[in-house]
């Protein structure tokens, strides 16, 4: 009974291990995905602000150059 009791410790000790393990792999995972969707939001609103710095450059142009 006690070397069943201990094998059973035993692989409880393991899998245990095994999670912890996981849950370490898992949250670099998700700490990485979280970096890189912050990334990609800045890059589109640099993008965007890009796009409305153009077009209001034109757009002044085109007002300055019609008076």
């Amino acid at each position: 009974m006690s070397r069943r009791a201990l094998s059973i410790d035993q692989k409880i000790e393991k899998a245990e291990a095994l999670v912890a393990s996981t849950k370490a792999k898992y949250d670099k995972a998700l700490d990485d995905l979280k970096m890189l969707i912050d990334k990609r939001k800045e890059m589109e609103s640099k993008k965007i602000i890009e796009h409305i710095m153009r077009v209001t450059k034109r757009l002044m142009k085109s007002l300055f150059h019609t008076i």
